[in-house]
């Protein structure tokens, strides 16, 4: 296990790798800063690796990529083995949805001559981050007539951005001041800044968003009763960086997780023809509990893994659909807190994952003695402590926190409940949570030589 800093080792053939690894994601993030890019541009790659639609795909057989787009919010991926698939799939499961602020059903409020954005969070977030900062909307919008109308606004040089005005300290006193830090801005108060110049028709009762819905209807042809049928999320405006003299980390919105998308995308990319069938799981709706029918706890593994036997010609029934999720293995790839060397108090030092020393693994998560936590069992860590001492994969000690200090979960125990043998695997962030959240490229390289790793598992 390792317990060096990875760049001490690295060659300078390495290096190149993990430096164009870098480039690639930030490109990555900077172009999916929402569950629905994501899965955009993901079937882009896809199409262009030769998947196919599983929908549009009549029978399998070994070697075959396919994918299929569940209602535009989230994605699998999969490479048919030569194994039988009774005998399980070697599934990576990551998330795509990130904290973030929704836009209300209703959301238009003008008040003493500003147009606001009413939102609701979405996540765990720590709203008095979101003041006083560039913001972007992002959205699908469906119109009266059935056109559907995307857009992104805020990300390229010549838009405007967006914010959510704070008060200044000279009058902050008796307003907040004494607030405690999770009420320093209330969730009432994450109200957008949208526009600000009236109309000139002296008949308009609310003269700014007269205006803001006359450039809705001439640039989108949005109406105000179109946003009952709308997703339309505020996210930073911020560009995936560099961070550091030396470029060793990476700063960027939504990393949480979609640095395990994308390492695990770029792993299967360069599996071939697997002995086992391999699956790549985007999942969306982590943050808020996996709820919905784009999360894990939904039955989207089953009729996904039902198509998949069907399609590859076997006598489908409920028993073969249970006993092959029953013998299939999983990576929930989500990331875990990396030491933080102002906060240290909060960690268990020996047990606590540090950027750049490889991939964290974490026997277990949850909270409150493993509450919503799946526990891996020691036959199966050691399995994947062979695949990465195999592979050669920089691997260390995963875990949340001190005990008492608090923790979080992930997906795993939804793939656990079909009986689908899961350890949480994914790189150390700084910042998690927050609009920049920090990752190592020496960890993004490591996650996907591990996750590339794992999909050949036996």
């Amino acid at each position: 296990m390792n317990k060096k800093n990875l760049w001490t080792g690295y060659t300078d053939k390495e290096k190149k790798e993990i430096e164009q690894l870098g480039s690639e994601y930030k490109e990555f993030l900077n172009n999916g800063k929402t569950e629905r890019e994501v899965v955009e541009i993901t079937m882009e790659i896809l199409e262009k690796n030769g998947f196919k639609n599983i929908e549009k795909v009549k029978s399998l057989k070994a070697g075959d990529k396919i994918f299929f787009n569940n209602r535009n919010k989230n994605i699998l991926m999969s490479i048919i083995g030569k194994e039988d698939m009774k005998k399980g799939i070697n599934m990576v499961v990551s998330h795509v949805d990130s904290p973030r602020l929704d836009l209300k059903m209703n959301p238009l409020l003008e008040d003493e001559e500003f147009l606001m954005l009413n939102t609701h969070y979405y996540g765990g977030i720590k709203k008095y981050q979101w003041v006083a900062t560039p913001l972007a909307v992002h959205g699908v919008v469906f119109l009266k007539n059935g056109k559907k109308v995307s857009f992104a606004i805020g990300e390229k040089e010549e838009d405007p951005v967006f914010c959510i005005p704070d008060i200044l300290p000279h009058l902050s006193r008796n307003v907040q001041d004494d607030r405690k830090t999770r009420e320093v801005i209330k969730g009432e108060e994450l109200k957008v800044l949208f526009g600000s110049i009236p109309v000139k028709d002296k008949d308009a009762k609310e003269k700014i968003k007269a205006n803001i819905l006359e450039h809705l209807k001439k640039d989108y042809g949005i109406e105000e009763e179109d946003f009952f049928s709308a997703e339309i999320e505020i996210v930073p405006a911020l560009k995936a960086r560099d961070i550091g003299l030396d470029r060793g980390m990476i700063g960027a919105y939504g990393q949480d997780d979609r640095i395990c998308a994308y390492t695990s995308l770029k792993a299967l990319l360069d599996i071939k023809k697997p002995e086992k069938t391999v699956l790549c799981y985007f999942a969306d709706k982590e943050e808020v509990g996996s709820d919905g029918s784009t999360g894990l706890n939904s039955s989207l593994i089953e009729y996904f893994t039902g198509k998949l036997l069907k399609l590859t010609g076997k006598d489908y029934d409920d028993q073969l659909l249970r006993e092959t999720l029953w013998n299939s293995k999983a990576i929930s790839a989500d990331v875990t807190a990396g030491v933080d060397p102002i906060f240290k108090s909060v960690h268990d030092m020996n047990n606590s994952a540090k950027l750049s020393h490889g991939i964290p693994v974490a026997k277990y998560t949850g909270h409150g003695g493993k509450n919503g936590s799946n526990d891996a069992d020691a036959e199966y860590m050691y399995e994947i402590r062979e695949i990465f001492d195999k592979n050669k994969v920089a691997y260390q000690v995963g875990g949340f926190s001190k005990v008492d200090e608090g923790g979080g979960g992930t997906v795993a125990k939804f793939l656990a409940y079909f009986g689908i043998r899961t350890v949480d695997i994914g790189p150390a962030l700084l910042s998690m949570h927050s609009l920049f959240e920090v990752s190592s490229k020496a960890d993004i390289y490591e996650a996907y030589k591990a996750y590339k790793a794992f999909y050949s598992i036996k």
